[in-house]
This record gives structure tokens, sequence and C-alpha cells, in this order.
């Protein structure tokens, strides 16, 4: 039985939202919102067409970058309700990696194979205007071929703010200094009034676009993400879709899109019941729901839909590489901030895990560059033995948990005489 005919038992309104999106006609907000609403068929057929379209889109290689992430430290000035990995600079949990650890880190990963580190941390107080960029300059020093995905909205309007210079002469400055791309995380959901709620203080999101935008313009791709199953109303989240896809008709310097699902254990607003009506992130429909819809919404805008195996698990993932997912993120070797967050899905996924799990659903697994241009395609029964698969103990890179009771990296406080 196919999809057409499947479509005739579905309720008539779903049926000609998700025919409209097989013809490759945009889907509107109002639309999105009626998809997240299904339930019995028409929620199973949301899943299918989101499937379908991902497979005329992108086909059938699910891609994932070798990466490591190095977030050199949780010491921040602001306090989010849904952060559970800063740190106030007065509390002894504080860590700050100097530059020479984080060059050591990046060389590491580079020797294991990894394309990519992505740097990303907390807004520590005091900093010196030109942080960001002599680290970007110390890495591409050692290792000239390694992408830095670096540096999210927030920290770029950070560093423009500590630098005294504006957020373009900023971005110029650190595209100079090695930063291949943005990631487009500090977005959670683009809407002012509710980020009042739960981020006081956060980048604003007229600062993000702009920051995005004026990224763009400049040869900086970006990523682009959005945190739910807190606070949000779904009328935000499609909201906050149809923002992004306006964005790259503008610009086309989205390389992905990455739903992230709301970690709860640890996080202050919702540890505290800060807010009422605060939720324990998506469920299981409510995940598969947000990839789907994403993934229809963003047909003929964004390519590549990537879950994050950190939030969901391995299993999870699986299901949503069904679901209009294509791309399975990276490897991560290190991974503090959903760790902190209580995630308990590790801070490692040897490149072998991933291709065994891609190949469990029928698919052909891909490493690729962070701009998806893909590098191996794994289309064979052949085993590959790469050095991160090797790695036969992952605690060898250390974790969040060790990191903060290292005395050498405790954030010293600048202002302390």
């Amino acid at each position: 039985m196919n999809i057409d005919s499947l479509l005739k038992n579905a309720d008539p309104l779903i049926s000609e939202i998700l025919n409209s999106a097989l013809s490759d006609k945009e889907i509107s907000a109002e639309d999105g919102l009626a998809l997240y609403k299904t339930n019995g068929i028409d929620f199973h057929l949301v899943g299918m067409v989101a499937d379908e379209i991902r497979r005329r889109r992108v086909g059938d290689i699910v891609s994932y970058v070798v990466n490591r992430n190095i977030n050199f430290t949780n010491v921040c000035i602001k306090q989010c309700g849904f952060c559970a990995f800063s740190r106030d600079f007065r509390e002894v949990e504080g860590y700050f990696l100097p530059t020479e650890e984080i060059v050591r880190r990046a060389k590491e990963a580079h020797q294991l194979g990894a394309t990519e580190v992505c740097i990303q941390a907390g807004l520590p107080p005091d900093m010196k205007g030109d942080l960001y960029e002599n680290i970007c300059r110390e890495i591409k020093k050692e290792i000239p071929d390694i992408h830095i995905h670096g540096f999210s909205p927030e920290e770029i309007l950070y560093g423009a703010s500590r630098s005294e210079i504006s957020i373009d002469e900023f971005l110029k400055r650190m595209k100079d200094a090695g930063v291949d791309t943005l990631p487009g995380t500090s977005a959670e959901i683009l809407d002012q009034k509710l980020r009042d709620t739960i981020s006081p203080g956060r980048i604003s999101v007229k600062n993000w676009e702009k920051i995005i935008k004026n990224a763009h313009r400049m040869g900086i791709n970006t990523t682009s993400t959005m945190m739910f199953g807190h606070l949000e109303t779904l009328e935000q989240r499609v909201d906050h879709i149809a923002k992004l896809r306006e964005i790259q008709k503008e610009t086309g310097g989205f390389t992905e899109f990455v739903p992230l699902n709301f970690i709860h254990t640890e996080a202050p607003m919702y540890k505290h019941q800060l807010h009422e009506g605060i939720r324990q992130g998506g469920s299981g429909n409510d995940v598969l729901l947000t990839h789907a819809v994403a993934r229809i919404m963003l047909n003929n805008s964004i390519d590549n839909i990537q879950m994050s195996w950190v939030k969901e698990g391995q299993k999870m993932s699986q299901l949503l590489l069904m679901w209009g997912a294509n791309d399975f993120g990276g490897t991560l070797i290190n991974e503090s901030i959903s760790t902190s967050a209580g995630s308990e899905h590790g801070q490692l996924l040897r490149p072998k895990e991933i291709r065994r799990m891609v190949k469990e659903i029928g698919r052909i697994p891909a490493e690729r560059n962070t701009n998806y241009k893909i590098l191996k395609k794994f289309d064979t029964e052949e085993e590959i033995d790469e050095k991160l698969d090797r790695v036969s103990d992952a605690s060898q890179f250390g974790s969040y948990v060790e990191l903060i009771k290292i005395n050498k990296f405790k954030y010293k406080n600048p202002r302390e005489k």
C-alpha cells in the first residue's frame, strides 16, 4: 500500500497539507501546526511523508562528521534557566582551559581523524576581547586544515562587546583568525517574550538574526537549531521554523537544522520549578513530529535535518532517521553541555557505531565534512578500521565531571589580586 492510498483514509485537511508537501509546495506555519496536532493514522502519515521528502531531497545516505567538542569554560555571566552547564565566577566548579590545552585537544582529535573542532563555552567576566581570535589563530597555526566550527551568535556578540567594536568588524576578525562556520545555537525559540522568561539577558531575537545574516553575507555558513520541550507553545515552534526558512531564502547560509530536546534533569528552571507548566522535554511522539514537521516545512530551503544522539539516545536516533532526519551529527569525543544537564547517552560515539546503526535500518553511512561534502561513503560490507574506532576507553579524553575537579584548570577570577 503506497502513501497516496493511505492519504485517502486521512483527515481531509491533513491529506491536503501532506499532498501539497509531496508536490514540493511551501507549507505554512499554520499547516505545520495542524501536522503537530495529528494522531492515529494521520500521525504516521506525517512521518511517512517526511521520510519520502527526505529520500527525494538527499537520498539514502546518512552522514556524520568526525569532530571534537571543546567547551573551554563553564564560567558565564548569564544565568539561563535551561543551562546546567554554566557556573558563576565565584563557584568552585568553575573551570577555564588555557589556549595550549585547547590546541592540545584539537591536535589529539585531528590525529584520530577529526576534520572539525566545535568550540563553544560560557561567557566569562572580564574576558579579553581577543581571546576567541587567539584561540583560532593558535589552532590554525598547529593544524591549518582543521575546520573550526565555533562561537555561537551569543559569543560573537560578547566578543564584539568586549573588543568594543561592531559585530561586523568582530565577525571579520574571527574569519581572518580562522573561524570557518558558526554554530547556530543560542537560538532556543526565536520569540522575545519567551526568551525574556527562560533566559533574561540572553541575546535578543533581533541580534541573533543580525549576526546570522551578517555571517552568511561574509561567506561564513552556520547551522540552525531549536530547543523545544520546555515552556514554548506549538505555535512558537512552527513560527521559529518559518523564521529560519525566511532567513535561508534571503541568505542561503544554513547548512542544517537541528532540533534539540530540552534536557530537564539538572536544568535550574525545572529543578527549582521556576515556571508553572514547565515540561520534561518532548515525549517520544513529540520528538518524532518535531523532526518530521521540520523536514516538511524546510523542504526546498534546508536540505539537512540532524538529530542529536546525545539528547535522544541511539535507538531513538535510528527512528528519527525514518522520520525526516538524514544526519547523525558528530562523534563529539567530549560533550559537556548536555551531559551537565543530565543526558545519559555518553560523550563519544565511534564512527563504527554510527555506521552499524545506519546499516541496521537499511541506509548508507557516509563521513562528511562540516559543509556536507561527502568524504567517504561506506556502501559495502567491508569493515573499515579507523583510528577513533580503535579507542577502547573513552575515559582517556576525560569527562565533564572530572574536568570541574582538576585544580590546574580551575577558573581564576581576574579581579582577585
